[in-house]
């Protein structure tokens, strides 16, 4: 559960948007201090999650390529 980049996404968007209301609605200060220190380490947590357990449905780069769009033909850049 915890590697898994669906949740990871799910449950920290889920966190900042009950922070953002609580804010709104004028929730205690300290509970919104320890929710907004909180909330660096979450973010890194799911940037992580994703680039390490995430799955990248598209082609892998060629050997003389450095970028690339699978839309576009590279012979028509």
């Amino acid at each position: 559960m915890l590697r898994s980049p669906v949740f990871a996404t799910t449950f920290v968007t889920l966190y900042l948007v009950i922070y953002t209301v609580l804010f709104r609605t004028g929730a205690s200060a300290a509970v919104l201090t320890i929710m907004f220190a909180a909330s660096p380490f979450l973010v890194i947590w799911m940037a992580i999650t994703i680039m390490k357990y995430g799955k990248y449905p598209g082609r892998e780069l060629g050997d003389n390529e450095e970028w690339g769009y699978q839309d576009v033909n590279s012979n028509e850049l």
